[in-house]
């Protein structure tokens, strides 16, 4: 990354800088024609609702760079990233390292800093097996996305610290817990050296419990270069109380080989090696 380019994510993304000169030129309208004062504020209004709408939605790149499929170079490659959220638990993790080996497979999992905190080994034996590990904010709070600066850099920081020191390796990518943000973020993420990471599709295994729906929307218009989006941590259960992932991962793995797809982790198919 390029001096210019960090210096670029250090400040305001360019709806936000539209944003701070449209607040601007209200409060002037308002000095000038107290009576446009109407126009000033539905003006303020709609713009606090785009910058709203924007951070509802996990995949969009209005508030800064958002990877949302691999590189070219990765697609050439038929490569997928498979990444595995809010772990490592230490009832479903273990489970998914033995389907992941039995396949060959290599995924991303993006961890809660407090969840590695509390299963340090088990977060050791996940790099061990040849997978990474991200950052995925400390605690994992659902208000993450009202935060301020100061606890979205507490909360990023955390993480990044306490991965580095248990893994050995300091992560290279945020994804924000349930993938809301604000325009606070991306600043934040270029000071730690992160960058921001949602995904091409995912399965709403948190939410659902029916191995087949969460199988179609991970797999359908499957193409090189998807970031799919799994979990191990939160996974809601299916009739018979098994965690979805369990029964939805080995027969997505079976799809990426028959459609002839290997899965890496982010870190090699951004780095354009296959791993």
């Amino acid at each position: 990354m390029t001096v210019r380019s960090t210096l670029a994510r250090l400040l305001p993304s360019p709806l936000t800088r539209s944003s701070a000169l449209l607040h601007l030129g209200a409060a002037a309208s308002l000095i000038a024609r107290p009576r446009a004062w109407p126009w000033a504020v539905g003006a303020v209004v709609a713009d606090h609702l785009l910058l709203a709408g924007s951070g509802l939605l996990p995949r969009s790149a209005l508030l800064g760079p958002n990877l949302t499929r691999l590189p070219e170079p990765a697609r050439a490659r038929r490569a997928v990233a498979l990444t595995i959220d809010d772990g490592p638990d230490p009832e479903v993790t273990p489970q998914v390292l033995a389907i992941l080996d039995r396949s060959g497979a290599r995924a991303t999992f993006f961890c809660i800093g407090r969840q590695v905190a509390s299963h340090p080994e088990l977060a050791r034996e996940i790099v061990a097996r040849g997978h990474a590990l991200e950052n995925h904010s400390y605690s994992h709070r659902h208000d993450f996305s009202l935060l301020g600066p100061r606890r979205i850099a507490q909360e990023i920081g955390e993480a990044q610290s306490t991965i580095r020191a248990i893994s050995g390796s300091a992560p290279s990518f945020f994804r924000a817990p349930a993938g809301l943000r604000s325009p606070l973020l991306e600043p934040a993420l270029a000071r730690a050296g992160l960058a921001l990471v949602s995904w091409t599709r995912r399965g709403f295994d948190t939410v659902s419990g029916d191995p087949r729906r969460v199988l179609e929307r991970l797999t359908r218009d499957l193409a090189a270069g998807d970031i799919l989006l799994l979990h191990d941590g939160h996974a809601a259960r299916t009739r018979s109380g098994a965690p979805v992932i369990l029964e939805v991962l080995p027969r997505l793995l079976d799809t990426l080989a028959a459609a002839g797809l290997a899965t890496v982790t982010l870190r090699s198919a951004t780095a354009g090696r296959a791993q």
